[in-house]
Order: C-alpha cells, then structure tokens, then sequence
C-alpha cells in the first residue's frame, strides 16, 4: 500500500575479516536492493536511499519502491504495481524527486514528493525495453531499445551471449518526462544498452554495444544528441574486454579493461572474474576518456573486481571481488588495495551482484548480498574503522 511505513530492520555487526561494523538495513526476510549503481540510490543532500523490495507483494519477486530514511531506519513504499517494477530497470534523479521505471513494457515516472504516477511511454511493438535514465535537465528520459530477441534468459547469464548474436536491430529513444513525446535519436544493427546521459551535459550521452565482453568488438559509444552521430569511446584492439562503463561526476567516462579472454561475467562458480590467462601475462587495466572519446588517464588494476565506482574526486575506488568488497586508491600512479569487509553474496543473478555505491559525500558505501539466502540491504560508514 502506498505510503505505508514500515519500522527499522537495523542490525549492526563486525565483519569478520576486517573488523570493519556493517549495518544490515533490511532483516524481514523479503528480497531488497538497491538501484544499479550508475543510478546511485542515494538521495543527494539527504540521509535517504531509495530501493526495491518484494516486501510487499503477495509472491516473491515482485517488487515495489520504496524509500529508508538512513537515520531512523523506517521505510516508506512509494509504488504498488500489481506486477511489479522490472528490477535494474528504474532510474531516478540525484535529489530523489523524480523516479522512472519500467513495468508491463510501459514507462512510468513517479513524483517521490507528490506520490503522482504517470505513463509517459507504453511499447506496442514486439521490443523490449532497456534501463532508462533522466537527463540533467529534467526533460527527457532516455533509455536503448532493441528487437525481442525469442532467448530463454535466466540465471546465471544464461541465454547472455545468445541474445547478443540474436539482436539485430536496437535502438536509442528519447521520451519527454511529459509523455508527449517519444523520439527514435539512433538505431544500430547490434543489442544496445547501458545509456547514460552526460551529468553536466544534456546534448552528450553514451550506450553500449551489449553482450559478453571478449566477443564485443567496441562495447562504449559517445552519442550526440543534437547531431544524432556517434563515435568510439576508446577504440578498442583485439585484447580489449571492456565493460562496466559509468561517468564520473566531472564528466569523463570510466571503464574497466579486464585484458584477452574475459567475458565479464561472474556466476555461482565464482571463477570468471578472476582466473588471468597464463599466457598473455596481459594486465588489466582501468581508463578515464573525455567527451571526445580519448583516454585521459590509464592505471593498471590487476584485481578482477566485477564492478566499480568512483568517489566525488576520482581518486578512490570501491570494487567487489569474489568474495570481498575491496577499497582501492588511485591518486598516485599505482592503485593500492584494502580490504572493506567479506560480502559472501551468491553472484546467481543480477539482483545478487553487490554493485558497491559510494554516497553522494563519499561517507557511506551501499550494497546488495545474499549471504542470508535472500537479497538484502548493507551499509559502511567509512568513518567508522571499528
């Protein structure tokens, strides 16, 4: 029901690795994350995160909005979809004011200050929906469109590598936050995904060329939106496996090079991310790249973490490894490496993969495991050591 609260779930404890104290958020037993971490469930400028739950459905899986006030703990629902929200498939603004999700293969924007729900998109045809994401602006919402591609998708990545040869048509759409119009901005031959507008800059967003990293010959494209042309972001060789691409919020494009072979994926097995070719002795690497599609600056980062995110300053990283989430500096020319706290999560999923986000003032780091057999909530002040 919306607006219904729902008391704190709080529990603190030392991670056995690092002494480190973590705050579970969520304990009821439901399934909880947060939004991808290029979305960022932190609201800016207050102690807030906004985040899916089943906890309110009568089925498993289906998953509402809602919001916890990090100070008291309580959560708000904010969304009842009978169906449920599409989980990764929601956006929202720095300020939490305004979220888009997908749901039933219609868009929906919900005012998080008004509670107003809207349909600003409905897909008639036989495509399948992306992740959208909100301009800077407030005006547009855009997200990649591509063709149903009739592959079974499950745990995993099953079906991941086939949807990519299956997917032949895409297509990257900008929908006004009105609803009154929907504009078709690029269409490509290859299954698209990962669109972000630029932070500071409405006209320049990127997408990418989505599918297992090692069989992907250019995976991050920059897009013009006035011009309606794209060009490479970072030209890769044959070696390159790139993926995991974000901006950094002064613009640049960060990526994670993972070297010859690797396909960018981890499952139960927990060995993709971090079994190196003895052969290549190839190092990985990360890389910041302009507007303009060149690198301004390279590092060397041989830690096979599934994702990253950059603090405010670019100069510290937040990865998680197999079983670990992993703080790494790079302000100087060699990344030093630390251990946060264990993990333990699953990887069966995408709803499992902790996804680690730093808070808007770089205090928190947020993140999702199964450790407990279902999705929960974690919290690290990184102000508190012990």
């Amino acid at each position: 029901m919306i607006g219904k609260v729902y008391s704190s779930e709080f529990k603190s404890y030392q991670d056995e690795k690092t002494g480190r104290i973590v705050t579970q958020l969520t304990t009821n037993g439901s399934n909880n994350f947060h939004f991808y971490f290029t979305d960022n469930s932190f609201t800016y400028g207050n102690n807030e995160i906004l985040f899916l739950s089943d906890r309110a459905s009568i089925a498993a899986n289906i998953f509402n909005l809602f919001k916890m006030d990090l100070h008291t703990g309580e959560m708000t629902q904010l969304t009842d979809e009978k169906v449920g929200i599409t989980p990764g498939y929601m956006t929202k603004t720095p300020e939490s004011d305004l979220v888009v999700y997908v749901t039933e293969n219609k868009i929906r924007k919900l005012n998080v200050i008004t509670l107003e729900n809207q349909i600003i998109y409905e897909e008639k045809g036989k495509v399948h929906l992306g992740h959208p994401h909100i301009s800077p602006n407030k005006r547009y919402v855009g997200i990649a469109r591509n063709e149903e591609a009739e592959i079974e998708r499950g745990a995993n990545y099953k079906g991941f590598k086939e949807t990519m040869y299956a997917t032949k048509k895409g297509w990257i759409t900008l929908i006004s936050l009105d609803g009154d119009e929907a504009v078709d901005v690029y269409e490509d031959t290859h299954w698209l995904g990962h669109f972000q507008f630029s932070p500071d800059d409405d006209t320049v967003a990127m997408f990418c060329h989505e599918g297992p990293w090692n069989l992907v010959h250019q995976r991050i494209w920059i897009l013009d939106l006035i011009n309606r042309t794209v060009k490479a972001c970072f030209r890769q060789g044959e070696d390159d496996c790139v993926g995991h691409e974000f901006w950094t919020r002064d613009g640049l494009i960060f990526f994670d090079n993972r070297r010859k072979g690797h396909d960018g994926t981890i499952t139960v097995n927990k060995t993709q991310a971090t079994i190196q070719d003895e052969h290549t002795n190839q190092v990985p690497y990360i890389g910041f790249v302009d507007k303009k599609g060149s690198i301004k600056r390279k590092l060397d980062l041989p830690y096979y973490c599934n994702h990253y995110h950059s603090n405010e300053q670019n100069t510290l990283l937040v990865g998680d490894e197999v079983e670990d989430l992993v703080l790494i500096n790079i302000e100087g020319d060699k990344a030093e490496i630390e251990t946060l706290c264990s993990h333990h999560t699953s990887w069966i999923t995408q709803n499992t993969h902790c996804h680690p986000t730093f808070s808007w003032d770089n205090k928190n780091i947020l993140y999702t495991s199964d450790r407990d057999g279902v999705c929960n909530l974690y919290l690290i002040n990184l102000e508190k050591k012990c």
